[in-house]
């Protein structure tokens, strides 16, 4: 398994209650779910990755479970990985997935690769 199968399956259900344009992608290893076109929260091993307002990042580093995202070596500001452990509540994971979707009415879409 590549990803976390219950914490993407609880993520699928949270999504669609406010939003309708809705993808999955698998991504980094795990699984994306894009919304508006846009990268907005995803499921890589045991943790969730959120984009969130970089303005709230230092308030989202103090939580419990949450990480910087460094997938790539280097700190990714604006993104963070939340460690599946502590979301043992759909109260808690509403938190942080309500806080990507806070973010995705602002947040810019990624560049389309032209085929």
């Amino acid at each position: 398994m590549a990803y976390n199968e219950k914490l993407a399956n609880n993520v699928r259900e949270l999504i669609p209650l406010t939003h309708k344009k809705i993808e999955e992608k698998a991504m980094f290893g795990g699984l994306c779910f894009m919304v508006n076109d846009k990268m907005c929260v995803g499921v890589e091993k045991e943790r969730l990755m959120v984009r969130l307002n970089p303005d709230k990042y230092d308030e989202a580093m103090e939580k419990e479970g949450c990480t910087p995202m460094d997938f790539t070596g280097r700190v990714m500001k604006g993104y963070v990985f939340v460690n599946a452990a502590v979301l043992t509540t759909k109260k808690k994971l509403d938190y942080w997935v309500q806080l990507a979707l806070e973010y995705n009415k602002i947040a810019k879409a990624s560049k389309k690769k032209k085929k």
